[in-house]
C-alpha cells in the first residue's frame, strides 16, 4: 500500500560547518557508513523501496552514493575490499531512486511540497536523516508505522518524550491516548517555548503522510521563521480528519547536533559495527 519514502536532505547543516561547507550533512559518516544510508535502509526494510530525494546545490554526493562507481569497482574487484562494498550494494540492488532539487530553503513542509512530483497521488513515509532510529532487535520505526497505517489509513507522526528544557528544539503534540503508545492528535505546535508547550512529546523524523497534505500545504502560509512547517499543516489535517502520534520501539538519535552525533557513532561501533566483516 506504501511504496515510496521521500528524504528531504537539501539543507545545509550549518551546525557542522566547516565540515558541511562542501559535503552534504547526510553523507556525514556514523563510523562506516553515511547518515541517509541508514535511513534508506530502514525505509526498504518497511517496504518502502522507492526512494524520493529532495536534493539542492551541492548534494551531488548523496546522488553519487546509491550509484554504482566503475572506477572503485573495477579497482578492488577480486580483493578483500569487496566486501566493504556488500551493504550499499544490497540497497541498490532493493532500491530505486528518484529526485528533484529544491531551489530555496522555505521549510520542511516546502520541500516536501517539493517532491509532490515524485509521489503523486498515494501516502508515503519520509525520513529525516538528521533522525537516526536503530532498533536492532525489533522492525525498524518506520516499519512500524507502516503496520499502523494498514490499521488506520491516516497520517501518523513518531514521537519521543524529550525533556522539557529540550522542547524548543521540535513540535510538539497532545491529544488522546487510543492504546500503547498511540495517540490521536488533537493539537500540535512548532518549537514552543516550554511554558508554551501543551505536552514533552515530541514530533521526530519519522512521518507516514496521506497526499491531501501536498494541497494542505500549498494553503498553508508561512510560520515559525517565515518557513512553511510541515507541523501547521498537519495540524490542519488534525482538525478535518485524523493524525496519529506514535511512541515508536527503538533509540533514536539527534545526529544533527554535534553531541547527539557523537552518542550514536559511539554507539554504533560498540554495539553494531562489526570490525571483522567491515
Amino acid at each position: 500500500m506504501i511504496r515510496k519514502c521521500l528524504f528531504p536532505v537539501a539543507g545545509y547543516g550549518t551546525r557542522f560547518l566547516p565540515a558541511t561547507k562542501s559535503m552534504p550533512k547526510e553523507m556525514l559518516p556514523i563510523v562506516n557508513k553515511p547518515l541517509v544510508q541508514y535511513g534508506v535502509e530502514e525505509a526498504i526494510q518497511a517496504g518502502l523501496k522507492e526512494i524520493a530525494l529532495v536534493t539542492g546545490r551541492g548534494k551531488r554526493a548523496i546522488a553519487d552514493h546509491f550509484d554504482i562507481s566503475y572506477e572503485l569497482e573495477n579497482q578492488i574487484a577480486g580483493t578483500s575490499k569487496e566486501r566493504y562494498l556488500d551493504c550499499i550494494r544490497n540497497v541498490l540492488t532493493e532500491g530505486t531512486f528518484m529526485m528533484t532539487r529544491q531551489r530555496e530553503m522555505k521549510g520542511l513542509g516546502h520541500a516536501i511540497l517539493t517532491g509532490e512530483c515524485l509521489i503523486g497521488d498515494e501516502a508515503f513515509g519520509v525520513i529525516l536523516s538528521d533522525d537516526l532510529c536503530l532498533n536492532q532487535d525489533d522492525d525498524g520505526v518506520m516499519a512500524q508505522m507502516v503496520a499502523l497505517y494498514k490499521q488506520f489509513r491516516c497520517s501518523i507522526v513518531a514521537i519521543q518524550e524529550v525533556p522539557m528544557e529540550e522542547i524548543e528544539k521540535y513540535g510538539v503534540i497532545a491529544g488522546e491516548l487510543m492504546g500503547d503508545g498511540l495517540y490521536r492528535v488533537s493539537t500540535m505546535v512548532e518549537k514552543p517555548k516550554p511554558e508554551d508547550a501543551p505536552t514533552n512529546m515530541a514530533v521526530i523524523g519519522r512521518y507516514i503522510l496521506t497526499p491531501d497534505i501536498f494541497d494542505i500545504l500549498r494553503e498553508t502560509p508561512p510560520g515559525k521563521n517565515g518557513e512553511v512547517q510541515l507541523t501547521d499543516a498537519l495540524m490542519t489535517q488534525a482538525q478535518n480528519g485524523c493524525v496519529l502520534a506514535y511512541k515508536f520501539r527503538g533509540k533514536r538519535f539527534d545526529c544533527g547536533s554535534v553531541p547527539g552525533f557523537i552518542e550514536a557513532t559511539n554507539y554504533v561501533y560498540e554495539n553494531i559495527y562489526d570490525e571483522a566483516s567491515a
